[in-house]
């Protein structure tokens, strides 16, 4: 299996075909060759919000230089964060306060997941941790079959973790014991990435890189449905290149939000598996609610907010295009991007205008930032990790 970053798209076909003739079995990293793609100038825009940074700390090595998205993780007013070189911190959202660390040794690619009392980071020798979220020790340590870049799911009972050779481990959430395994084909090519499985009562959701989406028995690991929501197309791998690396979310009358690369945007009913709405729509990030919205960013970085059942988004903006920005983030009145550079761009949700800015990272913000209120959590990629008020 050969994996690749999305910013291969940005270089020229030449090249990466004979970047890719040379290698057979693998996992490489391509990074956006700017002379060819290069990205939208900052648009002027007359701020209408201030944004507050509250408290700001750092968190190890961060995303590290193997474009991992390491996400934070925010639970009962709690932030938990991982870095790549093996750091584990808890913090107090509202303040800022560090109410611990855990320092693992080992380098994190995938997290952070919450759950059970747990926190949960895999790396990139297939090994999955378990810490206690009350105090950071260390509860146990198992290996699964590769290397993780999800973040681990867990209900208490079970841990469920996605690994890059496509197989879904479930663990006993009390000792790390395998329980079950689902395997899956993983086709030749494919991004590097790996969505998080998502566990809704006694199931677990996942989405696979070959284009289809899975729900589980969270017992057993059978398989309850599988729906496809891209379709490889093409006469070359390149053309075929299907995936979904995107986080799944579920929102209102249990939908599940499916964004793919060189597929759809699908809206699957998650109890049963068949798809309620899908419009034509690349991405290789995540989507978000909103305001009855779903926002998306598409492949050139155009965000646009579409609502299910309707053919044409509400709204589009254009003017960050192959800004390599994040997944969307709702909070208020307001949608979050970050981008390669470091910027957090806030849009309102209700038409999709530029309404304020921040530099928060100098070295870019990739991973999913989180909202509670109105406050917004930013983990840029040097392991800066901030808390901004909208004001």
């Amino acid at each position: 299996m050969l994996k690749i970053t999305a910013w291969w798209r940005a270089l020229p076909l030449v090249a990466l075909m004979l970047l890719l003739g040379g290698c057979s079995m693998g996992i490489f990293d391509f990074m956006r060759d700017k002379k060819e793609r290069e990205p939208d100038d900052l648009a002027d825009f007359d701020s209408e919000v201030r944004l507050r940074r509250n408290w700001s700390m750092n968190v190890g090595s961060g995303q590290g230089d193997k474009f991992n998205r390491l996400k934070p993780a925010l639970d009962n007013g709690i932030i938990y964060a991982s870095a790549n070189n093996g750091l584990v911190v808890a913090v107090e959202a509202e303040t800022g306060k560090r109410l611990w660390r855990a320092d693992l040794d080992v380098e994190i690619s995938g997290g952070v997941g919450v759950g059970g009392g747990m926190v949960l980071v895999g790396t990139e020798g297939a090994a999955v941790y378990a810490l206690d979220a009350q105090s950071g020790e260390q509860r146990w340590q198992t290996t699964v079959s590769s290397e993780v870049l999800s973040s681990p799911a867990s209900d208490g009972r079970f841990v469920v973790v996605q690994s890059v050779d496509g197989r879904i481990t479930g663990l006993d959430a009390a000792n790390g014991s395998l329980l079950w395994t689902y395997e899956n084909p993983v086709p030749a090519l494919s991004l590097r990435g790996t969505s998080s499985p998502l566990i809704i009562g006694n199931a677990v959701l996942s989405a696979q890189a070959g284009g289809s989406v899975v729900s589980l028995a969270l017992d057993n690991g059978t398989l309850r449905w599988e729906e496809r929501v891209a379709i490889p197309t093409g006469n070359s791998d390149i053309d075929r290149l299907v995936d979904i690396d995107g986080e799944l979310v579920v929102g209102d009358n249990n939908l599940l939000l499916v964004p793919s690369y060189q597929g759809y945007l699908s809206a699957i009913d998650s109890n049963t598996g068949q798809t309620r709405w899908r419009v034509e729509e690349s991405s290789d990030v995540g989507a978000g609610f909103g305001f009855g919205n779903i926002y998306v960013v598409s492949e050139d970085d155009t965000v646009k907010a579409w609502r299910v059942g309707q053919d044409a988004p509400q709204w589009s903006n254009d003017q960050m295009t192959w800004r390599q920005l994040s997944s969307p983030t709702g909070f208020s009145n307001y949608l979050a991007v970050g981008d390669a550079e470091g910027y957090v761009h806030l849009l309102a949700q209700s038409d999709g205008r530029f309404v304020a800015r921040i530099k928060a990272d100098g070295d870019g913000v990739r991973a999913h930032m989180l909202a509670q209120g109105n406050t917004l959590f930013v983990y840029g990629n040097s392991g800066d990790l901030a808390s901004y008020t909208a004001q």
